[in-house]
Formats: structure tokens, C-alpha cells, sequence
């Protein structure tokens, strides 16, 4: 591929990826939406977490494992988030953790 193939090739790759995103914004930004559509939508984050983590905690290899040092870190890593609603110190306390039974399986 040239030079200028390439330049094309990277300015179609992000229109595909902007146009996506940019188009939702456009026509729902002076849009009311029903309540329920927004108490809908509010959940998707914490799924998209969810899917995301769960896999790294609770999977070993190809099974199921609730013996994962991750899990045995993340379980008091939200307790703390939950009573908090820290970042940063949620953030410091699961670092903590982890370095503790770093030490402790050492």
C-alpha cells in the first residue's frame, strides 16, 4: 500500500468509529427521554463492569474457581468501595491487599 492508501485508510477507520458514537449524541442531545429508557441505560455500565471482571475472578483456566487470589482481594476491595465511595481509597486498599498476600504466599 502507498502512502496516500494508507491516509485513507486511517481517516475511514476512525469515521467508522466516530459516526457511531457521534450520532446517538446528535439526536438524542435535545431529545426528552421516558424515565424508564434512563433507569435502563444507567445499568449498562455496571454490566459492561461486570462482563469485564468476572471472568478474570472467577474463571481458572477453563473452570470455575472461587480459590483465585483476585476474588479473595476484590470481595473486601468492595466492601470498601461500597462504605466509602472512595476512589482513591478504594484504589490504595485493593493495591494493599494484593501486596499483602503477595507476601503472605511468598
Amino acid at each position: 500500500m502507498s502512502y496516500p492508501e494508507y491516509i485513507l485508510l486511517f481517516a475511514a477507520m476512525g469515521l467508522v468509529t466516530y459516526i457511531p458514537r457521534w450520532l446517538p449524541l446528535v439526536y438524542l442531545a435535545h431529545k426528552r427521554m421516558p424515565p424508564w429508557l434512563v433507569d435502563w441505560l444507567s445499568l449498562i455500565p455496571v454490566a459492561i463492569l461486570s462482563s469485564l471482571l468476572a471472568p478474570s475472578l472467577l474463571v481458572d483456566g477453563h473452570s470455575l474457581s472461587f480459590t483465585k487470589t483476585d476474588l479473595w482481594v476484590a470481595v473486601p476491595t468492595l466492601v470498601f468501595a461500597l462504605r466509602t465511595k472512595s476512589l482513591g481509597g478504594t484504589l490504595l486498599v485493593g493495591m494493599l491487599l494484593f501486596w499483602l498476600v503477595g507476601i503472605v504466599r511468598a
